[in-house]
């Protein structure tokens, strides 16, 4: 081995543990610096359990507006050509590089009383700005490009012989998107519906921006662990360890299970004959 080849791999190895320890340093400081007992005996509070209850509502609510109002752009993104796709693709991008305090101030510009739709929401009895429905509409904002991408991917891989022989079954071509090319796509699919869920979970600037942070009403997990950190460090770390494990469990729980144990997989023989 050469001493060029013996740099260059020392170099790999020392980034890698470089990043590897700033991923990994932070998490394990939570861990390291809870005391089990003083956590099982916060987990009562009241404030904690409020803000807890909140987010798993909203978290999974916006999940659930994602899943619906984003698999079909999913599905156009990936199977269609057409004028103006990179304007969409970049208006499905832009929350993932957007600040979100901008991206909470433009929520507010448009569904704010004084906002572009304020006079229409107002005119159904809507009011979005400090409730927690506006939390919801703060998270699906942010979160959706977290399924969209992934999704997109997965649909667009899947072999078009699939879909051109399930044409031939004379199924149309809603009933095939969901009968065969949506099943071959679950493992992408599922791993969007994680990182939009975790997104969601994790959401801060553009949640206080957009919807305050009302005990109660608006303050979920993130915006608790902020105002925990001025006054109870305690209950800031009970709620990051709880926002970490949620996080967690998550991610390795829907990306890691395979597509069958969520949607029978169509059977590719019969397709193809």
């Amino acid at each position: 081995m050469t001493v060029r080849s013996v740099v260059l791999r020392t170099a790999l190895l020392l980034a890698i543990v470089l990043m590897l320890a700033l991923l990994g340093l932070p998490f394990a400081a939570l861990v390291l610096r809870a005391s089990p007992r003083a956590l099982i005996e916060r987990l009562g509070d009241a404030r904690i359990l409020d803000a807890l209850g909140l987010s798993l509502l909203t978290s999974a609510s916006a999940t659930a507006v994602v899943i619906a109002l984003g698999l079909p752009v999913a599905w156009l993104l990936a199977t269609r050509e057409f004028r103006g796709k990179r304007a969409v693709e970049t208006l499905v991008d832009l929350p993932m590089v957007l600040p979100p305090t901008v991206a909470g101030f433009a929520l507010l510009m448009a569904f704010g009383r004084a906002g572009l739709a304020g006079p229409a929401l107002s005119g159904l009895g809507l009011s979005l700005p400090f409730t927690t429905l506006g939390v919801i509409v703060a998270q699906v904002f942010m979160a959706a490009p977290f399924f969209i991408i992934p999704a997109r991917a997965g649909l667009a891989q899947v072999d078009r012989r699939y879909l051109d022989a399930a044409a031939t079954l004379r199924a149309s071509e809603a009933r095939t998107f969901f009968r065969v090319a949506l099943p071959l796509a679950m493992p992408s699919i599922l791993a969007g519906v994680a990182m939009s869920c975790a997104r969601a979970l994790g959401e801060f600037g553009a949640t206080i921006t957009f919807a305050g942070n009302l005990p109660g009403a608006t303050q979920t997990m993130p915006l608790a662990v902020y105002v925990a950190l001025q006054t109870d460090v305690d209950a800031a770390l009970l709620l990051s360890l709880v926002l970490l494990l949620l996080s967690i469990t998550l991610l390795l729980g829907l990306r890691a299970a395979p597509a069958g144990a969520f949607w029978r997989r169509p059977d590719a023989a019969r397709l193809a004959r």
